[in-house]
């Protein structure tokens, strides 16, 4: 798995101090400019604190990703205020250039993991003999699993990776999607650590909202995430 940051918004800091600082300002928007980054940490910490993410929605992240199943991708394109571009199986059309993605439970079980491989190689030589038979390759994709690879890029502004990262780098979430979660985390936090310093699972900041399905290790959580 490869998680890129591609690109963001130009100082997104100054821009969301900015748009904050304006909610409360009659000044012109360039001393609203000057204003903001004056006081940007402090504004930045208030904002936060306060729940006022409405702001964050001005500054965007895009992150490219690969290496990762058609089951963890399934589950980021759920994220429906988010814009994907995914790798098309109807144009990309050889099974030996999308990969595999195999989960370290089969993998740690030879038996099963030697089941597993048999399966994907049956898969990928009916796809081949079906293309080569002149079946589309949008129809002949139907007998790929989930474990086959793609790749994307996706662009959220702050506020909605701030949701993302809520659910998503949850010890509960799926550890693939958890694995890109905590990646993209780690280099919005190098673009922007005063936009993202409290982001990750909701038990950072206060007790587990999963109830009786927590995974009850919400110290080991915080300390995992206090040094990403």
């Amino acid at each position: 798995m490869v998680v890129r940051l591609l690109a963001c918004t130009p100082d997104p800091e100054d821009v969301v101090a900015a748009a904050a600082q304006l909610c409360y300002s009659s000044s012109s928007i360039e001393q609203i400019l000057e204003k903001g980054r004056s006081k940007k940490e402090a504004l930045l910490k208030k904002i936060l604190s306060a729940g006022h993410f409405s702001v964050l929605e001005h500054a965007s992240f895009s992150f490219g990703i690969e290496g990762i199943s058609r089951a963890c991708s399934h589950q980021l394109v759920r994220h429906r205020l988010a814009s994907f571009s995914q790798q098309s199986q109807r144009y990309v059309t050889r099974a030996d250039r999308f990969g595999v993605v195999v989960p370290d439970s089969i993998a740690r079980r030879v038996e099963l993991n030697k089941r597993f491989e048999a399966f994907i190689r049956d898969a990928c030589a009916l796809y081949e003999e079906l293309r080569n038979a002149g079946i589309p390759a949008e129809d002949a994709r139907f007998v790929l699993p989930n474990a086959v690879g793609t790749k994307l890029v996706v662009t959220m502004n702050a506020r909605e990776l701030h949701h993302f990262f809520r659910l998503r780098c949850c010890l509960r979430a799926q550890w693939e999607i958890r694995a890109v979660a905590k990646e993209m985390l780690r280099l919005a936090k190098e673009a922007a650590p005063l936009l993202f310093t409290s982001a990750g699972p909701a038990c950072l900041e206060g007790p587990c909202p999963e109830g009786e399905m927590s995974c009850g290790r919400s110290d080991e959580i915080r300390r995992e995430f206090s040094t990403l």
